[in-house]
């Protein structure tokens, strides 16, 4: 007993101009050569812009983020907390519950 393998629908003229494209592109992805989507004109001028912001973000010149306002207020407070902080003058965490002798909460 032979097992027959049927092949399911139309036969494929390997001749035809699609299928002789199709194995092109097959040929060229296997080699690499494929390339996809529109190409980049490394003279244009956000192009030249993107070299230049990495440039300056490789030699550190360019930082990521929006600049902080040390005059703020937020900033000034954070500082006047982190001075607080050194001197040991905030303390950490939730603060405890004062306990009377008779069980009562004291305000």
């Amino acid at each position: 007993m032979k097992n027959e393998v049927k092949v399911l629908g139309r036969p494929v003229n390997e001749n035809s101009v699609r299928q002789l494209r199709i194995k092109e592109l097959e040929l060229k992805r296997s080699n690499g050569e494929l390339k996809l989507g529109r190409p980049v004109n490394e003279s244009s001028e956000r192009q030249l812009r993107i070299k230049e912001l990495e440039s300056k973000r490789v030699s550190g010149e360019l930082k990521l983020g929006r600049p902080v306002n040390e005059n703020s207020v937020r900033q000034l407070r954070i500082k006047e907390l982190e001075s607080k902080r050194e001197l040991g003058l905030v303390k950490r965490g939730r603060p405890k519950m004062i306990k009377s002798d008779n069980n009562e909460i004291a305000a």
